[in-house]
């Protein structure tokens, strides 16, 4: 199971997306506080619809404790951000891993940045735009991590 971590998010329907997106991938959600909405935010609620209640959510209460409770997560996390040289689709992703993104204005801290330089990952950006959804982000590596470790699972799909 892998697990997706959201540092101080901003938006609320970009957590409830990412949410049903998790519940979709058997993924854990990790937030940490501070939060830029209420986790009763009616539309980030609405983004996850119904799926809300099947989340495996844990929430932090500060990235200290994020790290207190996974300290694994410096050695098993990718961070991704678009200033990393390291694109998301060239590494080796391994279950249990931690899928690290940042808030949805500023993108993860230049300290965390430093401590994790050799962790850190982009998605290409060919476009004139300064970011990519944060949303649509955690999908694009999320699966990808998917793809890797589950082979047999997401090539065709043919028994549905």
């Amino acid at each position: 199971m892998f697990r997706v971590v959201l540092i101080e998010p901003e938006i609320p329907p970009n957590t409830g997306n990412i949410g049903r997106l998790c519940v979709g991938a058997d993924a854990e959600l990790h937030l940490v506080k501070p939060l830029g909405f209420s986790l009763d935010d009616r539309y980030m609620r609405r983004a996850g619809l119904d799926y809300w209640p099947h989340l495996t959510l844990v929430v932090h209460e500060s990235l200290e404790d994020f790290w207190k409770a996974y300290p694994e997560a410096h050695n098993r996390g990718w961070f991704a951000t678009k200033k990393a040289h390291r694109v998301y689709s060239s590494v080796a992703y391994q279950p249990d891993d931690f899928l690290i993104f940042g808030k949805e204005t500023v993108g993860l801290d230049e300290a965390i940045l430093e401590a994790h330089a050799e962790r850190t990952i982009n998605i290409p950006i060919l476009g004139k735009v300064r970011s990519y959804n944060l949303s649509n982000s955690v999908a694009i590596v999320l699966f990808e991590a998917m793809r890797q470790t589950m082979p047999d699972i997401l090539p065709g799909r043919e028994e549905r």
